[in-house]
Parts: C-alpha cells; sequence; structure tokens
C-alpha cells in the first residue's frame, strides 16, 4: 500500500494572483515593432494573393491561380504565429496590411509577388539577429522555417518568370 505524504507547507513561496506584464525593453520593443511589420506584410500577401487569383486571365490561368491560392494558407500560418508571437511578447498585434500593390497582368502579378518574396525573407533574417540577440531561440528557429517557406516560394516564381515568354 502505497503512503501518501504531502510536501510541508511554506507560505513564503505563495506564487501572485496575477502577473502584471513587465515593460518592454528597447530591444523587446524594437523586436515587437518589426514582427508587426512583418505581419502587416503577411496580411498583404493573403491579399494579394486573393486578389491576384481572381483577377487572372490568359493562357496560364488555371496553374498561376493555383499557385497563388496555394500560397495563402502558408501566408495565414505566419500571420497566426506573428500574431501570437507579437502578443506573448506583450504587444498588440496590428490588424493593418501593407499596401497590395496593382497588377493586372499575370506576368506583373508575378513580379509582385517575387518582390513581396524577397521582402519577407529580408525582413525575417533581420528579426531572426533580433530575436538571437535577445536570446529567443524558439522564435529564432520558427523565423528560420518561415524563411524556408518564402524561400520556396520565391524560388517557385522566380522559375516560372525565368521561363516567361512574351
Amino acid at each position: 500500500m502505497a503512503v501518501k505524504t504531502q510536501a510541508p507547507e511554506n507560505h513564503n513561496t505563495r506564487m501572485p494572483v496575477s502577473k502584471k506584464a513587465t515593460p518592454a525593453t528597447a530591444d523587446q520593443q524594437a523586436l515587437i515593432d518589426g514582427l508587426n511589420d512583418d505581419l502587416a506584410g503577411e496580411y498583404q500577401a493573403i491579399l494579394m494573393y486573393t486578389q491576384y487569383s481572381a483577377k487572372l486571365t490568359g493562357p496560364y490561368r488555371r496553374e498561376l491561380r493555383a499557385l497563388f491560392q496555394a500560397e495563402i494558407p502558408d501566408e495565414q500560418g505566419h500571420a497566426q504565429f506573428l500574431s501570437d508571437k507579437i502578443a506573448n511578447l506583450g504587444g498588440d498585434p496590428t490588424t493593418k496590411p501593407r499596401n497590395v500593390p496593382p497588377a493586372d497582368q499575370p506576368r506583373q502579378m508575378l513580379e509582385q509577388a517575387l518582390k513581396a518574396e524577397k521582402q519577407a525573407i529580408a525582413d525575417y533574417c533581420e528579426r531572426i539577429e533580433q530575436a538571437e540577440a535577445l536570446g529567443d531561440v524558439g522564435l529564432k528557429v520558427n523565423l528560420e522555417n518561415q524563411v524556408a517557406d518564402e524561400t520556396r516560394h520565391k524560388e517557385e516564381i522566380e522559375r516560372i518568370l525565368g521561363g516567361w515568354k512574351d
């Protein structure tokens, strides 16, 4: 028969009922601000891919529509991760996207998408350095995974544009 033992009560180690968030350091606030800018970029990508897939015309419409629509869930996942991390750091996730650049022709759409993917990679690389400087290894690793996703998107668009015949 197992004997239950009870830990001695120690009234000096009580956990506080509510814990107030500590103010962010300047470096942490810069990271939050950068993550919010990245979040605005992910919102832009979601809107851009949604709009471009709806506006496509021409002989490659079906293929490009599938490409653009396949990117939307990835970008939504990135946006959710960023929102959660910003909130966990004590920030307020933005609800405002970057502006979606206008494009009417499929090649223009691909060029704008390529530009956005390159920007996302550059932004995430900067955020990786900030996370590393703050010792946030989990954020660093997650951002590296997002860079890998954005790099795959960028390379696919580059391959399409590389074989584009006007």
